[in-house]
């Protein structure tokens, strides 16, 4: 897209700062690849005296260099104008502009071409670029004046002259406009000279630029510069479903991109049965829904409405219809889809470039080998709660491996003898009267009765009821020599 900031310092063109290795402009709108550029003339051949300078968005226009000024790709000119003078970008010198001025009809020889007066200096560039940054609001302006007169037209973009004598309104509407009122309140709002232009939606769409349903820029705004009429009879021949919102583009219009593979399916469809194409069978007739032009295989269902369809081959449906010319009834659709037999490409892949599943195999196994070494690291640092965790995991009980069932184990003697004694030994409850006492007092004092003795090299013992708790021994430290008070 265009950043207006095209031009030359120390020689290079700015902007894209490609350094003039693109061989175009850089970040104009229809570009042009100069591949003569490198190529020199034959001796005492002269160069091509025309080149094309772009405007804003796509404007071109081809400019006479009566001065023989040595011009490359990126510089900003001044140019002839009407009235004063105008700014552009040098697009394209050389040879190529004579092909270019060829396919658009243009004569070299004309009187009436306009010339190039110099390079910009700074003073231009100045006021093209206080100018050119008005536009935006005098689109807005605009935009509100002709509303207020009740106009049906669309103020699509505005476009100052590089002096700022002149401004240009680009507009759309689906009749004729009478303007004349507009152009006076124009004219007293923005104190230049007026002029209106009339574009249609694609021009419109070409200036504005874009991002298509593809992903890439705008045909129209990158290289298409002839409109050809589209219909809808090309969707049908390429056999797409005729929806508006899908084969519209931005501008509203049927896509251009429909007639650029147009012919190549009118000639695969020569020698391939017309979607009308009827056969008469033993269950009744038989109508064509669908044609695969890539496959070549043709789609046939009964016109009893049946929900069923049946695929067959090209060369197959050209007999059945020689069969039917000769007055004979072809079997059912369901016998004959029978004696089809469906062949698929061998195809292998060794290294597995076309494989979509590549990528996930990767991951999973990247993911697997980070998972296990985070396990790993987790065990080393925590060896104590990996033992806890593998003696949770370890099941209680284990299933018999073969199809028996696993039969309860009953308890044996001994340990009915164990339980019942546990249960005598428990202590009973000692009954409390209200909750206050049972909060303050939940245990009295003659059922645990703490002693102390002292024993030698000053260990303690606890007794609380039958258990004794030893305490450690205080460590004791020799003092040195040195660490003796004095008395």
């Amino acid at each position: 897209m265009g950043c207006g900031s095209c031009g030359t310092k120390n020689g290079l063109p700015k902007g894209c700062n490609n350094n003039g290795a693109c061989g175009v402009d850089g970040c104009g709108k229809l570009t042009v690849f100069d591949w003569l550029s490198n190529m020199q003339l034959p001796n005492g051949q002269k160069p091509f005296e025309f080149v094309e300078i772009r405007f804003k968005n796509d404007r071109k226009l081809y400019y006479k260099n009566e001065n023989n000024l040595s011009l490359s790709i990126g510089d900003v000119v001044a140019v002839e104008g009407n009235p004063g003078h105008d700014i552009g970008v040098v697009t394209l010198t050389g040879e190529l502009v004579r092909i270019q001025m060829k396919k658009k009809h243009l004569s070299v020889e004309t009187e009436d071409a306009k010339k190039i007066y110099r390079k910009a200096n700074q003073k231009d560039l100045e006021t093209w670029h206080l100018y050119r940054e008005k536009e935006t609001q005098t689109m807005i302006d605009s935009r509100i004046i002709a509303n207020n007169l009740g106009l049906e037209m669309k103020i699509c973009d505005v476009e100052y002259q590089g002096d700022g004598s002149k401004v240009t309104f680009y507009y759309t509407a689906e009749g004729r406009v009478d303007f004349r009122q507009l152009i006076k309140e124009y004219a007293s709002r923005f104190g230049v000279r007026i002029e209106m232009k009339q574009i249609g939606y694609r021009q419109e769409a070409a200036k504005i630029g874009g991002i298509g349903s593809c992903g890439r820029e705008l045909c129209c705004s990158t290289w298409l510069t002839d409109f050809r009429s589209v219909s809808t009879a090309a969707a049908r021949y390429q056999q797409l479903s005729i929806n508006s919102q899908k084969l519209a583009g931005q501008c509203g219009k049927l896509k251009c991109c429909l007639n650029f593979e147009l012919d190549t399916y009118l000639d695969a469809l020569t020698d391939i049965p017309t979607i009308d194409t009827k056969l008469l069978t033993v269950n009744g007739l038989a109508n064509c829904v669908k044609v695969d032009v890539f496959k070549r295989v043709m789609w046939f269902s009964y016109d009893t409405g049946s929900v069923l369809w049946y695929r067959f081959p090209v060369e197959d449906v050209k007999e059945f219809i020689r069969l039917n010319k000769e007055n004979q009834k072809i079997d059912s659709l369901e016998e004959l889809s029978k004696n089809i037999m469906e062949t698929k490409p061998v195809f292998t892949d060794v290294i597995e470039e076309d494989s979509l599943e590549r990528f996930d195999r990767k991951n999973k196994s990247q993911n697997k080998r980070n998972r296990q070494n985070r396990q790993r690291n987790s065990k080393e640092s925590n060896p104590k709660q990996s033992t806890q965790s593998t003696r949770q995991r370890k099941p209680q009980n284990r299933t018999a491996t073969s199809g028996k069932q696993q039969v309860p184990s009953t308890p044996s003697k001994p340990e009915e003898e164990n339980k019942t004694l546990h249960k005598q030994r428990r202590r009973k409850p000692v009954p409390v009267k209200n909750k206050t006492e049972q909060r303050t007092n939940p245990i009295k004092k003659q059922d645990v009765q703490p002693t102390k003795k002292n024993t030698h090299q000053g260990q303690n013992t606890v007794q609380h009821g039958k258990q004794e708790q030893k305490s450690k021994p205080k460590k004791r430290y020799n003092r040195g020599p040195q660490n003796r008070k004095k008395d």
